[in-house]
């Protein structure tokens, strides 16, 4: 799995590049994570990306150009690129797996005002927002997919059952976890986690997930 951010940000992803999960898929060759820097396909000795938008209004767009320029040298045959945008499909569990199957993802990161129009017409393969609201740039979302993705792909977990068993993988929230102490401050652990039987602990775990749905995401359970 290669994974590029194209932002005008790359300092952020590379502090998180290095750290916990996505470090040690790096680590072990699973993953090819890159934030490249769209100045460098910048004409001007300003380096600019952005101009004020057609029409008149607030805030500064996104020129084309340089990302145009950008994505031509960047792009394989194998590759999708994804624009984050507030106007994209919301991110989801299903969408990180849909996209853990592809080997070749570049993320494109908006800021400022936006992104010129033609860009999401003409040079990408998706849009994507992972909620209803706004940030100052597209580097954050574009991390959220990173570490969503790459946890999905074979090896990089120590425990293969993890992103099996997490919230969302049986479209449900996940159930409760505990470990030791059994009890703190009189709080418990439920008994049936400690007795050892299997069966029970299976049972208890699915009851408590479809609870917690039921009292907090209850719409995941509509049809």
């Amino acid at each position: 799995m290669k994974i590029q951010i194209l932002t005008i940000f790359p300092d952020v992803c590379k502090s998180v590049f290095s750290e916990s999960i996505l470090m040690r898929a790096q680590e072990k060759n699973l993953a090819s994570l890159e934030a490249v820097d769209l100045r460098k396909w910048t004409k001007d000795r300003h380096r600019t990306v952005d101009d004020a938008p057609y029409g008149g209004g607030p805030g500064m767009v996104m020129k084309i150009e340089p990302i145009d320029l950008a994505l031509s040298e960047m792009r394989s045959p194998a590759s999708k690129v994804i624009l984050l945008s507030p106007q994209g499909r919301q991110f989801s569990d299903s969408t990180a797996r849909e996209l853990a199957r592809e080997t070749d993802l570049i993320l494109l990161c908006g800021h400022y005002e936006g992104i010129d129009q033609r860009v999401a017409d003409h040079l990408v393969d998706d849009e994507i927002s992972i909620g209803d609201y706004v940030l100052t740039s597209g580097v954050l979302p574009a991390l959220v997919l990173t570490d969503a993705i790459v946890r999905l792909i074979p090896g990089v977990l120590g425990d293969e059952e993890s992103a099996q068993q997490d919230s969302f993988s049986a479209g449900i929230l996940d159930h409760p976890h505990y470990t030791r102490p059994s009890e703190y401050k009189g709080w418990k652990a439920p008994d049936v986690l400690l007795g050892g039987n299997h069966a029970a602990i299976a049972n208890w775990r699915r009851e408590a997930a479809l609870d917690a749905t039921k009292k907090r995401r209850p719409d995941l359970l509509r049809p």
